[in-house]
C-alpha cells in the first residue's frame, strides 16, 4: 500500500509534540534532519555532564515534513507533564496548550481540530493537496495524566481552548492509579469524570491502573478509548491491557492504539537485542481481532519520540514517515484493504465522528 498513488489518511493517536518542543528543543516545524543535527550536539553536551535526560539521545523520528511524506493527517497531540509540585505542573500544562495555539496561529499548515466540521475540512483539504508538502496536519489535543488540572473545575478553560481528550493517569495522579502505581479512582477523579461527561469529552484509559480502569468504565458514560496501549498477553505489565480490558473496551465500541516501542511490543526485548520487525506490531493487532472478532477496535498510537527513538522501534521504521509500512505488513499477513484503512486511520475517524462536537 505504501507505493500506491492514493495513500490512506493516517491517524496517529499519541505524540508528545509540545512536551518535546518545550523540554527537549524538538520543534516539529523544523525538518527532521535539522532536529537530528541539533540532537547530536545536545547529546554530546549531556554525555559530558552525565545528564539524566540521556534517554532522549535516541534518534528523533517526528517532524511535520515526515508526517506529510508518510500521509499522517491527524495526530492526537498530548499535553504531558511529569510529576512535580502542583504549581509547576499547572504552568507546564498551560505552556504546552499555548504552544499548540501559537503553532496553529503561525503556521497555516497546522490546524487544531475541535469539532466534526473542522475534522471534515481537514480531510477535504488534505485530499485536495497538490503535493505531500502542502498537506495540512491536524492536531487533536489530549491530556496524558490530569495533574496539570489543579481541580476538575479547571477543565472548562482547557475545553474552551480546544482540549477534547483526557486520561486521568500516567503514573499515579491525584485523580487515580496509574502505571506502576496501583490504586483506585480517587474522589477527585470521579468529579473529573463527571465534568468530562458534562462537557462531552473523550476518556483515554491508557496508563490507568486496573482498579481505576474498571471504576472509570463504570462511572463514565461517554466515549472511551486507549490512545497508546498494547496487549498484556505479549507484554505482561500493568502498563498494558489484559484480555478482559480489551473485551470491555470493545463492548464500548472503543479503539486501541498500538504503541511502536520495542519493549512494549515484546516484553522480553531489551537494548542490544536485534530489532523486531513490524510483524511484532501485527501480532498485537491480531490478538485484538481474535478477542473481539473484528479489526474495528485496532489502530495506531505510536508514541514515537515518547522517550525512545529509532534505536527502540521495529527495524523498518526510521521516522514517522514510515508508518505506511505498517499497512504493508498488514497486507502481507492477509488483512483486507478495508481492514487496513481502518487500522491506519479509519477506525479513529469513525470514533471521532460520533464523539466530537458538531
Amino acid at each position: 500500500m505504501q507505493d500506491e498513488e492514493a495513500i490512506v489518511f493516517i491517524v496517529d493517536a499519541h505524540e508528545d509534540i509540545a512536551y518535546n518542543a518545550l523540554h527537549h528543543d524538538r520543534d516539529i516545524r523544523q525538518p527532521l534532519a535539522a532536529i537530528r543535527e541539533g540532537q547530536t550536539a545536545r547529546a554530546r553536551a549531556r554525555a559530558a555532564a552525565s545528564d539524566p535526560a540521556a534517554h532522549m539521545d535516541e534518534t528523533a523520528m517526528v517532524a511535520l515534513d515526515a508526517h506529510r511524506r508518510g500521509g499522517v493527517g491527524l495526530i492526537f497531540a498530548t499535553i504531558f507533564v511529569p510529576p512535580g509540585d502542583q504549581e509547576t505542573m499547572t504552568q507546564d500544562g498551560l505552556a504546552q496548550l499555548a504552544w499548540y495555539e501559537e503553532a496553529a496561529h503561525e503556521d497555516p499548515g497546522i490546524r487544531l481540530i475541535r469539532t466534526r466540521d473542522e475534522l471534515a475540512g481537514l480531510r477535504r483539504d488534505w485530499e485536495a493537496a497538490a503535493t505531500p508538502e502542502s498537506r495540512p496536519v491536524g492536531l487533536l489535543l489530549l491530556m496524558e495524566g490530569a495533574d496539570p488540572l489543579p481541580t476538575p473545575a479547571a477543565l472548562q478553560a482547557y475545553y474552551d481552548r480546544g482540549l477534547r481528550i483526557v486520561g486521568t493517569s500516567w503514573q499515579g495522579t491525584r485523580y487515580g492509579g496509574g502505571t506502576h502505581a496501583p490504586g483506585p479512582l480517587t474522589a477527585l477523579g470521579g468529579e473529573l469524570l463527571d465534568e468530562m461527561a458534562r462537557l462531552g469529552m473523550i476518556l483515554d484509559v491508557s496508563h490507568m491502573a486496573a482498579e481505576t480502569f474498571w471504576q472509570a468504565l463504570d462511572r463514565f458514560p461517554g466515549t472511551v478509548f486507549a490512545s497508546h496501549s498494547n496487549c498484556r498477553a505479549y507484554t505482561p505489565t500493568d502498563r498494558h491491557l489484559s484480555d478482559e480490558m480489551i473485551q470491555a473496551l470493545a463492548a464500548r465500541d472503543a479503539v486501541i492504539g498500538t504503541v511502536l516501542a520495542n519493549s512494549f511490543l515484546d516484553g522480553d526485548w531489551k537494548h542490544g537485542d536485534a530489532l523486531p520487525t513490524l510483524d511484532a506490531v501485527v501480532r498485537h493487532i491480531d490478538h485484538i481481532r481474535e478477542l473481539t472478532g473484528t479489526t474495528a477496535h485496532s489502530a495506531i498510537g505510536s508514541d514515537l519520540d515518547g522517550g525512545f527513538g529509532v534505536e527502540s522501534t521495529p527495524a523498518e521504521l526510521d521516522s514517522v514517515g514510515d508508518l505506511p509500512r505498517i499497512a504493508d505488513a498488514l497486507a502481507a499477513h492477509g488483512y483486507a484493504r478495508a481492514e487496513i484503512e481502518g487500522i491506519m486511520g479509519g477506525n479513529w475517524l469513525r470514533l471521532l465522528e460520533r464523539a466530537l462536537p458538531a
